[in-house]
């Protein structure tokens, strides 16, 4: 029936009411929203921080590296599309393996992606850390981690509306400081630094590019794609999410991919000499040549402002989302279920993750290859899973059917009839109104109607033209 109240109509993708749930987060985001997300969750200066240990590892083809992880990761990102659209609901992978094979698959799921989830903010907060204390040789760590785990915590329970602001003015400052970055090193290397000009050796070198080579590139770069899936915890906080998510997560991705190619390829070419490149410093050294120290203090601020902020906002709100989408159906506490009355943010969830976040990073300052690894392992595998409930679940799930449907009692006893009845008769199929046969009349086609009591056979000419058995 028609609204009649004048207010807007709801999209289907916005209907949550469809799924069993009801509205409580609050909806303000847009396709340029979860794009802009999803860019600062990846965060496009985040080559920056691994770019030395991808440089040793691929023997200085680090823009190859992130060009195979992104062709490997856009398969994923196509499931997302297509179980965002199916389920627009703020789960996530929880969420679409729950509903895409079952409750127990789906509860696996949840806990691996919350693997990652919990973990990325502290990782985050570990590199912030250490470059905060290289910033201001002395500073106590510690402070800094707790001076952006409190702010991060106050606005993600501020809600969307704040966290937007916040991120738009630190997007166009890392846009500012990439742009910066290669037009310095471009100008570096045609001045006869590093390569000396624009080479292939950081995109392709033969005889080097092996089945090795692309499996450790894919473990090494998915850490930096990590965060397009959480664009689909915000299903329930943005407009039109059954064609805005998947829009917003292929659109992300393909900005970052850009961007990561771009950088790392200039980087890489002011310092041609991989093998001695610092694993740790690798690409701040870059900038230290193009720009000299106080570009370097400039490009060391900028990444901790854009981890520091955007980026661990966007993850705890990630995060966030996620505990309240399983507490909320009770596989965890329903505590993290809890909605702020005024804000319309899931808020106990938030100090929660800031809590263990802080909890977490402070004695694991010096385990950040332990952190990343388990971050990988989480999210990689909750992907595996995503991918089972999206291509191969729905095969398996249409064979066991029709091989339970070819082997049950009244399937085998009305194919033992069919085959006595051409014995006997001389016929396999025979009108139930006209009488005509198969051996009569070869051509014709003959359909079993399902809307009829038993089994009962009618030619093309009555199978939509008949009146339906009530008994068998």
């Amino acid at each position: 029936m028609a609204q009649q109240d004048g207010s807007p109509a709801k999209a289907s993708g916005e209907n949550i009411e469809q799924f069993g749930y009801k509205q409580e987060l609050r909806r303000g985001m847009g396709l340029w929203d979860v794009v802009l997300y999803g860019v600062l969750f990846m965060v496009i200066i985040a080559p920056q921080s691994i770019f030395g240990t991808i440089q040793q590892n691929s023997h200085g083809m680090t823009p190859l590296v992130y060009i195979i992880g992104f062709v490997a990761i856009l398969f994923t990102a196509m499931s997302y599309m297509r179980m965002s659209k199916r389920f627009p609901i703020a789960g996530s992978v929880y969420s679409y393996v729950q509903r895409g094979i079952n409750p127990h698959v789906g509860f696996m799921a949840g806990w691996l992606i919350l693997l990652d989830y919990v973990l990325v903010p502290s990782l985050l907060i570990v590199m912030v850390m250490n470059w905060g204390v290289a910033l201001v040789p002395g500073s106590p760590a510690w402070l800094w981690a707790v001076a952006f785990i409190a702010f991060n915590t106050f606005v993600n329970i501020r809600g969307i509306q704040m966290s937007r602001g916040v991120d738009w003015v630190i997007f166009i400052v890392e846009i500012v400081a990439v742009v910066a970055f290669i037009a310095l090193g471009t100008n570096f290397v045609l001045g006869g630094g590093g390569a000396g000009g624009f080479v292939l050796d950081p995109i392709y070198q033969p005889g080097q590019v092996d089945a090795h080579f692309v499996a450790a590139g894919i473990s090494i770069a998915a850490l930096s794609f990590l965060g397009f899936d959480g664009m689909s915890t915000l299903a329930e906080e943005t407009h039109e999410p059954e064609k805005n998510i998947g829009k917003g997560i292929i659109i992300a991705l393909s900005i970052i991919i850009v961007v990561f190619v771009a950088q790392t390829y200039i980087a890489a070419i002011v310092q041609p000499d991989w093998a001695a490149t610092d694993p740790d410093m690798g690409f701040f050294d870059s900038v230290y040549l193009v720009g000299g120290p106080v570009f370097y203090k400039i490009m060391l601020l900028v990444n901790i402002v854009a981890v520091g902020i955007a980026n661990i906002i966007n993850a705890q709100m990630a995060s966030s989302r996620l505990l309240y989408s399983m507490g909320r159906d009770g596989v965890i506490p329903r505590v993290f279920g809890k909605v702020h009355p005024k804000f319309q943010t899931p808020w106990f969830a938030s100090i929660f993750l800031g809590a263990i976040t802080l909890c977490l990073a402070l004695p694991l300052q010096d385990y950040m290859g332990t952190l990343a690894g388990f971050v990988n392992f989480g999210a990689l595998s909750s992907f595996i899973l995503l991918n089972f409930a999206v291509f191969i679940w729905p095969e398996v799930h249409y064979l066991a059917n029709r091989t339970r449907q070819q082997y049950n009692p009244r399937t085998v006893q009305f194919k033992q009839a069919i085959k006595q009845q051409e014995k006997e008769k001389g016929y396999h199929h025979k009108c139930a109104v006209c009488g005509r046969t198969d051996t009569d009349y070869p051509d014709l086609q003959f359909r079993y109607c399902s809307k009829c009591a038993g089994y009962h056979c009618f030619c093309q000419d009555h199978i939509f033209n008949h009146v339906h058995f009530t008994e068998e």
